[in-house]
């Protein structure tokens, strides 16, 4: 959430609301909707940091808002984190860390918990699809997202194949 502020700070100044809609607009409705309060709250963090400062604008016949801008500090922040790759591959899974446990502790069959997984990938690609179809067909950004989230459960999918091949050969 930081970063995203701090980019969209990047373009102008802003208030809070604003950018909860421009981050909703921006990324539709399959990415998990900011909540005003994780904004606020970030927003808090960033200016304490020196990474934006902000400054009340009186609204007539309404209570003051709080307008924020991107700092000097920000700015090279924000510089740095689109210097960063992403994420290394998830080797850390939950899901992995269950399947590997589930025969030591005679509480779960692996193959049901492949299964049962695989179920819920299935349901969540299908959220995703309508997802896709609801979707505004010029958000671009928006329609990426779902792909990309498509693709990746795809791949877990292909895993829990391959999972459940193994596990079938050393049964």
């Amino acid at each position: 959430m930081r970063q995203s502020l701090l980019a969209l700070l990047a373009r102008g100044p802003a208030h809070g609301y604003e950018l909860k809609q421009d981050l909703e607009q921006l990324l539709g409705s399959a990415y998990p909707q900011p909540n005003i309060g994780q904004i606020y709250v970030t927003l808090g963090r960033l200016e304490k940091s020196g990474l934006i400062e902000g400054e009340d604008v009186e609204q007539a016949g309404r209570p003051n808002k709080k307008v924020y801008h991107l700092t000097g500090t920000g700015r090279e922040a924000l510089r740095a984190w689109f210097e960063e790759t992403a994420d290394e591959p998830r080797v850390r899974d939950e899901f992995f860390m269950k399947l590997a446990l589930a025969p030591q502790t005679g509480l779960a069959d692996r193959i049901a918990l492949i299964n049962r997984q695989r179920r819920q990938y299935l349901n969540t690609m299908r959220q995703l699809s309508k997802l896709a179809a609801a979707e505004d067909r010029d958000n671009r950004v928006a329609q990426l997202l779902i792909e990309g989230a498509m693709l990746h459960l795809q791949a877990d999918l292909d895993w829990l194949e391959r999972c459940q091949e193994e596990l079938e050969e050393l049964e």
